[in-house]
């Protein structure tokens, strides 16, 4: 589901005399019966409208027909590689020795088993967990050159570069507060978090929805906050599964982005990886380790899930395709992907022999497009 709540709607929330915590607290517990890998199901047989996943199976099966192998690499935040459903269909690279340190099959990657991760330090002990949006990086790159200047003033051989820069700067201006509304949100994100440190003891979830709340008394202050905030929100967007880590990454998202027009972004990845990024050829940097245990990289999981999941063995889900490799690519973090590391990683598929890539990530500028 599309979320459409936004900072400056949680602050409405938060703020607001008027919003009805006791009615929220009196609204029935509702709990949709949908089970699980509904969307593998079929409309006729199983009254969900899912793929027939079952009947495509069985349908190729009455032919006689065969399924080849298939490496799948998903380019993303990393894959759990220790996950039970996705250990047996991950892609295992059998010309390289675990661990030994050496290029054993002569690709550039060193001890790449699983795949590569084009976000983490050559010696292995860094990675870049999080970074900022390609917006604002836009942004700060031309502010001193295109500031103050009108097209005009431009050379023609810049002309683009200008496009991009003022669509960047009302992006910027569009996410800005005012400073005491600035004050008041960066206050309130604190006291969301502090709330939620204490929800998640109190009822023993590290996540949970405005129904878990329903019935929920907070007895400390922030606590009290974070559920009259987060009922608000499920009230405002109409539904009751609006998750307690959703608020918190979208204010706090949200926050970042209003305060980008005064301070350029830190640069998370240069400091770690070590590459020039402006030349595409310098592309040997990274390490073999594709799985990193924080927030982001949970979403690359849950990806290869969907598409690969060990089929019919008992445990957690079960992947659309039954007969696949997943190699993972790690070159998405929390923020915006570089695009030197989404080229790359795409090019490191293939030439690996990934015949399908998934990229499940998007961002509103690609500055490198040329290249």
């Amino acid at each position: 589901m599309k979320r459409v709540f936004s900072a400056l709607g949680i602050f409405l929330i938060a703020g607001s005399l008027s919003f009805d915590v006791a009615a929220q607290d009196s609204a029935p517990d509702k709990k949709d019966n949908i089970p699980q890998g509904w969307h593998l199901k079929d409309l006729q047989k199983d009254g969900l409208y899912g793929i027939s996943l079952d009947q495509a199976y069985d349908f190729l099966k009455s032919k006689g027909l065969k399924s080849t192998p298939v490496i799948v690499g998903i380019v993303d935040s990393g894959i759990d590689t220790t996950h039970e459903d996705l250990k047996p269909v991950l892609w295992i690279n059998t010309k390289e020795i675990p661990g030994n340190g050496i290029d054993d099959d002569k690709n550039g990657y060193v001890d790449d088993i699983n795949g590569w991760n084009f976000l983490g330090s050559k010696d292995g002990k860094q990675n870049v967990t999080k970074d900022s949006y390609e917006g604002t990086r836009v942004y700060w790159k031309f502010k001193k050159q295109f500031e103050g200047k009108s097209e005009k003033e431009i050379p023609a051989t810049e002309k683009g570069n200008y496009q991009l820069w003022l669509r960047a700067k009302k992006d910027i201006d569009k996410n800005q507060m005012e400073p005491k509304e600035f004050e008041y949100m960066t206050l309130l994100v604190e006291v969301l978090k502090e709330g939620d440190s204490i929800i998640k003891k109190e009822l023993k979830k590290e996540l949970y929805t405005c129904n878990d709340l329903v019935n929920y008394t907070p007895l400390n202050a922030a606590a009290h906050q974070l559920k009259q905030v987060m009922m608000g929100t499920c009230k405002l967007n109409n539904t009751q599964e609006i998750t307690n880590n959703e608020l918190i990454e979208l204010s706090s998202r949200d926050l970042v982005k209003a305060a980008a027009g005064q301070t350029p972004p830190t640069n998370y990845r240069s400091d770690i990886v070590q590459d020039n990024y402006d030349d595409i050829n310098d592309k040997y940097y990274g390490n073999g380790n594709v799985y990193v245990d924080n927030e982001s990289a949970k979403h690359g999981t849950h990806v290869a899930g969907i598409v690969g999941a060990a089929r019919n063995n008992g445990l957690g889900m079960d992947g659309v395709a039954d007969n696949v490799k997943l190699m993972s690519i790690r070159a998405v973090p929390d923020g915006d992907e570089h695009d030197k590391d989404i080229a790359l990683g795409i090019r490191y598929a293939v030439d690996n022999g990934a015949r399908v890539i998934n990229m499940s990530f998007g961002k509103g500028f690609s500055p490198e497009k040329n290249g």
